[in-house]
């Protein structure tokens, strides 16, 4: 196993999304992860049904023993839910140099909301700069921002914006935009760059954002290069969604046990 993933996450219990699909997919990729729970969730593939939050000091105890013991090579952050987490979060990260994969999970796919407001501050102040990838979709996006993102030059716009929020670089995900392709835009210190690939027609999405974040965190734990973790990153969501298990009666679990040729 080549890279030591801490993912830090709410836990679903329909297994397509949060710590699972964080698990799964850091295996799949030849990484080794491990855990610090933010919350325990009842959720399928129609949606969040109930949250229950795990205390700030407790996330935090979970994040220091791995990181005092077995440590990692990048940290992935997933659904934090309350201000005091978020904080707790960043007290646990700052000053240890640690590559931090973002996804800033506000609304769960069935439209549960997973952020609060104040959460939302604490994430724009201060999880946001130590980022040295923040994986938000359009809407995250635009709610960051207070601003409409309707097309694919938009997206350039708000994902250089974002990055001037604190992140090194800025993944905006363009999933919810239509069309026949789906657009991903890389903003780094040299530019902006788009990622283009064929739309998959599936109910079978649930999980793709925290599959995705944590595809780009094993990458980067691995020692690839932004874009490549990207790139590589793209292609196992892909494979895993049109592979779906065909799993429930929703947005249905991607199949992370899949494989990529020469990964």
């Amino acid at each position: 196993m080549n890279g030591r993933v801490l993912a830090v996450a709410g836990s679903d219990s329909g297994g397509g999304a949060g710590i699972q699909a964080d698990i799964k997919t850091v295996f799949a990729l030849g990484g080794y992860a491990t855990t610090a729970i933010t919350a325990v969730t009842a959720q399928d593939t129609f949606g969040v049904h109930a949250v229950h939050p795990v205390p700030a000091a407790f996330v935090q105890a979970q994040m220091r023993a791995v990181l005092d013991d077995i440590g990692a090579d990048a940290v992935k952050t997933g659904m934090l839910g309350a201000a005091a987490t978020v904080v707790a979060v960043c007290e646990m990260l700052e000053g240890r140099g640690l590559p931090l994969v973002v996804d800033p999970v506000m609304v769960a796919k069935g439209g549960t909301s997973l952020l609060t407001d104040a959460a939302i501050a604490a994430l724009r102040g201060r999880l946001m700069p130590l980022a040295f990838v923040l994986t938000p979709n359009l809407p995250e996006a635009e709610a960051l921002l207070g601003m409409a993102i309707p097309d694919e030059a938009a997206m350039h716009r708000a994902a250089t914006a974002l990055r001037a929020l604190g992140p090194a670089a800025v993944l905006l995900k363009g999933g919810h935009l239509p069309g026949e392709a789906v657009v991903d835009v890389l903003a780094t210190a040299s530019g902006t760059v788009a990622f283009r690939a064929p739309r998959i027609a599936t109910r079978h999405t649930h999980g793709t954002g925290c599959t995705l974040a944590s595809a780009i965190a094993t990458g980067i734990a691995q020692g690839m290069a932004l874009t490549d973790s990207v790139a590589r990153a793209r292609a196992y969501v892909r494979a895993a969604m049109a592979s779906a298990p065909g799993l429930g009666g929703g947005h249905g679990p991607l199949n992370h046990a899949v494989t990529l040729s020469g990964q």
